[in-house]
């Protein structure tokens, strides 16, 4: 009797420790489910109408002998809408709306911020003119966030990945390290370096956001050869404050009327990456891609009815598939 009673201790135990040892997968699920809703949040907290400031300043040289250039420092108004939300992709549209004076506006179709929560790969800038994929370890991709940037001609500009998290009470996106093409303001004057090397952050407020960036501008070393070396360290901080106060209707009536079209280059770009395996496109310091003041302009021709939006279509695509090459081509 009491070997059989001893003998039956161990599963009346199991019996009354098994519902505890679920407890805890059950706890750690909800958390999850709960960090995944504050990322969500934090992400869709970023649509909206702005007065935006980009503060870009060159600090500490990093070669002997550079002189870093003065700070910069420009604005405007901008809006920023959701135009995709499928629960783990979220896409933002950002649009720059610029009075000319004597009543005329214009739309700059500005960048597009893509997320992706828990992504295998994302697409990242590979040195002059190519994007390649790049895998997320998987040690890395729990929790994690994607965010990959496009130029405005929907080309893409710079990829990463990181977490949502708070830190000295408050929440922030930081991104891994990070390689870059050079902006507009940099390629124009023919610098000595030609990428960056970056940390991206992402941080809401009650005014707005803040997008903050650490960026080593890298280019060929001194002694030559295909060595890199840092240059300069940039920070870079582009503040969007929440504004009602301009023409906001303006933005959405330009996207109402091309968001089709626009919906299709996406596309078309998201084509080429995966059966070109990446995208490889020649860049001019002015304008982006060699193709992108051609595929804004029919953008605008479809607005005003001078083109159809099938037509504009057709013509942009051939134009992005004969521009770009397969990896390797």
């Amino acid at each position: 009797m009491t070997f059989k009673l001893w003998g039956a201790v161990p599963a009346a135990l199991l019996l009354i420790s098994a519902p505890a040892a679920l407890v805890a997968p059950a706890q750690a699920q909800t958390a999850a489910k709960s960090a995944f809703e504050a990322d969500r949040a934090d992400i869709l907290a970023m649509a909206g109408n702005y007065k935006v400031k980009f503060d870009m300043q060159e600090s500490t040289p990093w070669r002997a002998g550079y002189t870093p250039i003065p700070a910069k420092i420009s604005g405007g108004n901008e809006v920023v809408r959701v135009i995709e939300d499928s629960g783990k992709t979220i896409r933002l549209q950002h649009l720059l709306v610029i009075d000319m004076g004597e009543g005329k506006k214009m739309i700059v179709k500005h960048w597009r911020q893509d997320w992706e929560y828990e992504p295998a790969k994302v697409l990242t800038y590979a040195g002059p003119d190519a994007w390649e994929w790049t895998k997320v370890p998987e040690a890395e991709r729990k929790g994690a966030w994607s965010q990959t940037v496009y130029q405005v001609d929907d080309s893409p500009r710079y990829g990463g990945w990181g977490k949502w998290q708070t830190v000295g009470g408050l929440r922030r996106w930081v991104s891994n390290d990070t390689w870059r093409p050079l902006a507009r303001r940099d390629a124009v004057r023919g610098p000595d370096y030609d990428r960056y090397l970056s940390v991206n952050r992402h941080q809401s407020g009650p005014a707005g956001w803040v997008q903050w960036q650490d960026n080593i501008k890298i280019g060929p070393a001194a002694t030559g050869g295909d060595k890199l070396e840092p240059i300069v360290q940039e920070y870079v901080l582009n503040t969007y404050t929440k504004f009602d106060g301009f023409d906001v209707k303006f933005a959405d009536d330009y996207w109402a009327a091309t968001k089709g079209y626009w919906a299709a280059i996406r596309a078309e770009w998201d084509r080429i990456a995966a059966t070109k395996n990446g995208i490889r496109i020649t860049e001019e310091a002015d304008h982006g891609t060699v193709i992108s003041g051609r595929v804004l302009e029919i953008a605008d021709e479809i607005q005003s009815g001078k083109t159809s939006e099938a037509d504009g279509i057709r013509t942009a695509k051939a134009l992005m598939d004969q521009a770009t090459r397969a990896a390797g081509g």
